[in-house]
C-alpha cells in the first residue's frame, strides 16, 4: 500500500504513530461492535482497550512499516453468539474496522478544511511537523479503509460481502478463505506485474478523492 524504502526519518516516525493509533482505534472497533451485539469474546481476549500491545501483531506491523503490507491481531469473534442474523452481524463488525478509520480520516482533516494548518506532503527536518504527521494520518487511515473494503478474504470487505449476498451465493465463496493470503499477494504483488492495479482502483483512487474531498481541493 505504501513503502518506506529511502524515505527520511520524519516520515518513518509519523508513520510509525499513525499505524500506532489506526490499527488499534481499528481492531478496538471490531472488538467494542462485536461485544454490543452480544459476543462477549473480545471482552474475554482482552481486546476492549486503547493499548496498542493487545491490538498490534508485531511481524504484520513491521512489515507494513517495511514494505507497506501488514496486518494488525485479528479480533476473534463469534457470529452465533451475537444479536440477530449471524451473517449481518459479522458483516456489521467488520464494517465497524474501516468505518473507524474514516471517522478518524475526518476528524484529523478538520485543521486543514478550517484553515488552521496547510496539508504538508512532505517532512522537513528529523521530527514531523504537526502538519505533515496529520496528513499522514489522514492519507493512511483513508489507505487502510479502502484496502479492508476490497472483498477478499480474510478482510473486512470479504466479510461485508458474505452478510449481503444472498445465503447460496456466501456458501459457495467460502471455499474462498483457505486461499485468501494467497489471493492478497497476487492482488498485491503479481497482479502489478501484469499490468493489473488492483490496489490503485480500489484503493489509492478512491482514497486520493476521498482526501480531496476532506480537505476541501
Amino acid at each position: 500500500m505504501f513503502g518506506m524504502g529511502n524515505i527520511d526519518p520524519a516520515t518513518i516516525i509519523a508513520r510509525v504513530i499513525v499505524l500506532l493509533i489506526a490499527f488499534t482505534i481499528h481492531e478496538l472497533a471490531h472488538a467494542i461492535t462485536a461485544n454490543y451485539l452480544g459476543d462477549l469474546t473480545p471482552r474475554r481476549q482482552g481486546r476492549i482497550t486503547l493499548n496498542p500491545i493487545r491490538h498490534l501483531d508485531p511481524f504484520g506491523t513491521i512489515m507494513l512499516i517495511i514494505s507497506g503490507f501488514g496486518w494488525a491481531k485479528p479480533v476473534m469473534v463469534n457470529p452465533n453468539n451475537m444479536r440477530g442474523n449471524p451473517r449481518t452481524s459479522m458483516a456489521i463488525v467488520a464494517a465497524a474496522g474501516p468505518l473507524s478509520n474514516l471517522i478518524m480520516a475526518a476528524l484529523a482533516s478538520l485543521p486543514f478544511r478550517l484553515g488552521v494548518l496547510p496539508p504538508t506532503f512532505s517532512a522537513v527536518g528529523n521530527l514531523p511537523s504537526p502538519a505533515f504527521l496529520l496528513t499522514q494520518f489522514v492519507w493512511i487511515n483513508l489507505i487502510l479503509a479502502f484496502f479492508n473494503l476490497i472483498p477478499v478474504p480474510p478482510l473486512d470487505g470479504y466479510k461485508i460481502l458474505l452478510g449481503i449476498l444472498p445465503v447460496e451465493m456466501a456458501y459457495r465463496l467460502r471455499p474462498l478463505e483457505q486461499y485468501g493470503f494467497m489471493i492478497l499477494l497476487a492482488l498485491i504483488f503479481f497482479l502489478p506485474l501484469l499490468g493489473v492495479d488492483i490496489l490503485g482502483w480500489f484503493v489509492m483512487i478512491p482514497a486520493s478523492a476521498t482526501m480531496g474531498f476532506l480537505f476541501g481541493y
